[in-house]
């Protein structure tokens, strides 16, 4: 961000076919795969929990949350573990693809398309070289019951 507050940065991934963003203030790292121990009667979409470094982390595989088809985990995914509030938890996404610094005028609100999900899922929408990315609302991906778990 610059001294005026202007600028936002994203990081930028893949999932699925398509890219979406994520404010970097909430990134605390971006690793590779690792086996991760799965959960039993956990959502569908929670592949299973790491330890990284002490701290027991759910892995949500972000394609599946969005009802995106999902390959499942292998070696070329990516874990960006990210923190919300007192919650931090890894998002398994396909690739990280970008890291952009966006104006005010590259920034639009969620189109209305009648659809809450949408609202939910998304906080804004990029417009930035041809590109549309929408930057993921982190607290709409890992619901309070499952943040229990973490």
């Amino acid at each position: 961000m610059n001294e005026h507050g202007q600028l936002q940065e994203f990081i930028v991934f893949k999932s699925g076919d398509q890219e979406f963003c994520i404010d970097i203030r909430c990134t605390k790292e971006i690793r590779g795969w690792t086996q991760s121990t799965p959960l039993p009667h956990s959502s569908e979409y929670v592949v299973g929990v790491i330890n990284l470094r002490g701290t027991i982390l759910p892995i949500v595989d972000l394609a599946k949350r969005m009802g995106l088809k999902s390959e499942g985990p292998s070696e070329r995914h990516v874990i960006i573990v990210v923190q919300v509030g007192e919650k931090s938890f890894g998002m398994l996404v396909d690739s990280v693809s970008d890291i952009l610094n966006v104006g005010p005028s590259e920034l639009r609100p969620v189109p209305d398309i009648n659809a809450d999900l949408a609202e939910d899922m998304f906080r804004q929408v990029v417009v930035l070289d041809g590109r549309i990315i929408c930057e993921i609302t982190l607290d709409w991906i890992l619901p309070e019951i499952e943040a229990e778990v973490a």
